[in-house]
């Protein structure tokens, strides 16, 4: 059975053009897509599927009802990233491995606090200088997907 490269979720996202772009992302990338509920839209929303395109249908995607439901179905727990503006170390300092969980928050407000405090080893930021307080969700997605895929070649 081959494992997919990354396992991508998004607790709460707020906008389906963001979770249809990181859709196409994990078809691409060949990675599976977690979603925690509750969700700011409807799956059955168009603009989901049109920042997905055609590729919506080729998507592993995972439903949860709560984080705790997510983290149950974690074997490996020790290989979670959470990335968050209010992390102490950088995602390069990560070692990927095929399988790993990046975990990203919704867009307006990232990871809830309970979850940062309680992961805070596992926390990772993405550092950039400019005067902007965090990335849109998806490219943040694609920065990190970009990394992992990198140190797998």
């Amino acid at each position: 059975m081959k494992k997919e490269n990354f396992n991508i979720v998004l607790v709460h996202p707020q906008i389906p053009n963001n979770t249809g772009n990181i859709g196409r992302l994990c078809v691409g990338s060949q990675s599976k897509m977690h979603l925690v509920k509750p969700l700011g839209f409807e799956i059955t929303d168009t603009r989901v599927k049109r920042a997905g395109l055609d590729y919506w249908r080729d998507l592993d995607l995972k439903y949860y009802d709560d984080f705790e439901a997510l983290l149950n179905s974690i074997p490996d727990k020790s290989r979670m990233f959470f990335f968050t503006t209010r992390a102490t170390s950088d995602y390069y300092d990560i070692n990927f491995k095929k399988g790993d969980w990046l975990i990203f928050g919704r867009e307006s407000d990232g990871l809830p606090p309970e979850i940062v405090e309680r992961f805070s080893k596992q926390c990772v930021k993405i550092p950039f200088p400019g005067k902007v307080r965090s990335f849109n969700l998806s490219n943040a997605v694609a920065i990190a997907m970009g990394e992992g895929l990198r140190q797998f070649r």
